[in-house]
């Protein structure tokens, strides 16, 4: 549409003059919201031509502009006040700080300051008293480019220190003393692209503190103290596939890094994975053994309860995840009779014990058959076999008493396709028995180490050779090696000054065959065999142990002490060192022994308890990198 040009008229300096009037269309098309400036403008010139309509001298004479003109004055007035509301105050620069027309220096201020002149783009901090950048220390200046702090006393960046400054590109912190950063230190700063921490105390840095700095082409990080632990492993994988540089530093530690480039390392450079035994069920009664067995597709667990005289089995639940009964041998002989104060028994401590006093259920699978000898201090021991089509046990055998008095320990093992099993017996007037499987039954296949107190026994093969050694508290252990031809035991020799051994376990590392031995006071020993003899390898002080057994993971090999006075110490096998080191403390009332289970590709500790509660554990795998 064509714009008429329209004229206006005004008064300037009492003269009327034309002025030109650009038609309502054009003003609203350039600024379509009126502002308060062109509304004031409209008014007074809206009342000014009011006024030049009527005659000026009958205004004069009939007083008009008495009414009138103090209208335009009022809004005149009132459009200057508006004006003076709108105007921001330019910010000063804050004391302790020397501001130019675009940077800013701040030298030994106390804390950071809250306001900066608008057009400051660069900041900088020398030698202030401030012990932390708290976060969201710089929102009031958006328009910040550079950030520079240096010889600063703080010792701590928190998260979201910097956030509000989509502008910044140069971040120096340089010569300060932080120690510490924290993760999100840094988020939001997207457009950063020089970052520097030199010269401070870092020792670590957290995981992915630069993640979201895409921008970023230069880090600096040299003249720190960074431990290349699995804590800084990430910085390494980020290395390797940032865009960014860095230049060369090095690690303080650990001793098998100290002194490397960091730049030089690989992930693979880091061993990181952990491992913890987690609480993760509680049973009801108190053990004096376990024992872990396959029978069919499925695993199980067989606890032997003193107190009650029986046998528990456990199986898996599937579904629930938890250990649930599964069988129970209940032995009827001499239940709830008070038996006779045992003296002397340092395996068993069992004392005014009610019923059989069921010490070992050991649990032996023969074919597609399942055996299980069950040791008892009184009424005798028996062996139960599994009868799948009613699904119970029933006993098949008795042992003979007169030769096994008090039972202490039970050990299977096969031997050229023939299936054994020994009994440790610990009476003065008893005899350590082999019992051999003949299609039918077990018989008596051998006698050993009569009237020594046995009491334990360990099955073990030494340079590809069958063994087994008796452990006694009335000599020194003592090895028996097998007889091909004879087909029986013969004996070897004995373990030198290692006098008061309750027990005795083993385990391979690499094929190195080692021994594990445990006194009850005094200290508990690994052996390492050297192709001739045992030899001493590590000790460990034994307060109350009844036992110290080598459990193997996977690849992880530990060994726990157990402890009646203290806790249950768990140490880890260290390859490099060819030592075992601390790695966990169990809270076990007077345990007694442990067996490891794998269900559902989990694997499990059981942990049985004399005095307490028998516990189960399982083996947590844990990235100490993350």
């Amino acid at each position: 549409m064509q714009q008429t040009n329209k004229q206006q008229t005004t008064f300037r300096g009492g003269r009327r003059e034309r002025i030109p009037h650009t038609g309502t269309a054009s003003w609203t098309r350039k600024q379509r919201t009126p502002t308060t400036d062109s509304l004031c403008i409209f008014l007074v010139n809206r009342e000014v031509a009011s006024l030049k309509q009527d005659n000026l001298r009958e205004m004069a004479t009939a007083g008009r502009s008495a009414r009138g003109w103090p209208l335009v004055l009022w809004v005149v007035a009132a459009c200057s006040l508006a004006a003076d509301g709108r105007r921001v105050k330019q910010a000063r620069c804050p004391a302790g700080c020397t501001c130019t027309k675009e940077n800013a220096l701040c030298d030994n201020v106390r804390a950071v300051p809250r306001t900066f002149p608008s057009d400051v783009l660069s900041l900088s901090f020398v030698k202030s008293g401030f012990n932390e950048i708290a976060g969201g220390s710089f929102v009031h200046t958006p328009a910040l480019q550079l950030l520079l702090f240096t010889a600063n006393s703080f010792d701590l960046i928190d998260d979201d220190a910097f956030v509000g400054l989509p502008h910044l590109e140069y971040l120096f912190i340089e010569n300060n003393k932080i120690a510490t950063l924290s993760p999100f230190a840094f988020r939001g700063l997207k457009s950063m692209t020089h970052l520097s921490l030199a010269y401070n105390n870092l020792e670590t840095l957290p995981k992915d503190v630069f993640e979201g700095l895409d921008a970023l082409t230069k880090v600096d990080l040299r003249g720190n103290n960074l431990l290349c632990d699995c804590k800084l492993k990430w910085l390494v994988e980020w290395m390797r596939h940032t865009n960014a540089t860095l230049d060369q530093i090095y690690c303080s530690g650990p001793p098998v890094h100290r002194g490397k480039k960091i730049n030089d390392l690989l992930p693979r450079s880091f061993d990181c994975i952990a491992s913890e035994f987690a609480a993760y069920q509680s049973l009801n009664f108190e053990s004096i053994s376990v024992e872990a067995f396959a029978f069919g597709e499925e695993q199980y667990v067989v606890f032997a309860q003193p107190f009650a005289g029986t046998c528990s089995f456990l199986e898996w639940d599937h579904v629930e995840m938890t250990f649930r009964s599964f069988d129970t041998i209940e032995s009827k002989s001499g239940r709830g009779k008070r038996q006779p104060r045992l003296d002397g028994e340092a395996l068993t401590l069992l004392r005014h014990v009610p019923g059989t006093s069921t010490v070992v259920c050991k649990p032996l699978a023969i074919r597609d058959h399942l055996f299980v000898i069950v040791a008892q201090l009184f009424g005798g021991s028996h062996i139960y076999k599994r009868d799948v089509s009613a699904n119970k046990f029933i006993k098949i055998q008795d042992i003979d008493i007169l030769k096994i008095r008090k039972p202490n320990d039970i050990e299977t093992f096969v031997i050229d396709g023939e299936s054994f099993f020994v009994i440790a017996d610990s009476s003065k007037a008893g005899d350590t028995t082999i019992y051999k499987w003949n299609g039918n039954g077990f018989y008596s296949h051998q006698s050993l180490h009569p009237w020594h107190r046995d009491t334990d026994v360990e099955y073990l093969e030494i340079s590809n050779k069958a063994h087994l050694i008796l452990s006694s508290s009335s000599q020194r252990p003592v090895v028996y090696q097998w007889n091909r031809g004879r087909k029986r035991f013969d004996r070897r020799t004995d373990l030198p000054e290692m006098e008061d051994v309750l027990a005795v376990r083993h385990f391979l590392v690499k094929s190195e065959l080692f021994i594990c031995l445990t006194r009850f006071i005094g200290d508990s020993k690994v052996m390492r065999w050297d192709g001739a003899m045992f030899k001493e390898v590590q000790t460990f002080p034994s307060r109350g142990s009844m036992v110290f057994q080598p459990v193997s993971v996977g690849n992880w090999q530990y060994a726990i002490l157990g402890s009646d006075y203290s806790l249950t110490q768990i140490y880890r096998w260290d390859a490099e060192r060819g030592q075992f080191v601390p790695s966990q403390e169990l809270s076990i009332q007077a345990p007694r022994g442990f067996s490891l289970v794998s269900l559902d590709g989990r694997d499990f500790l059981i942990a049985s308890s004399f005095k307490g509660k028998s516990q189960i554990y399982e083996h947590l795998m844990i990235d100490l990198s993350h």
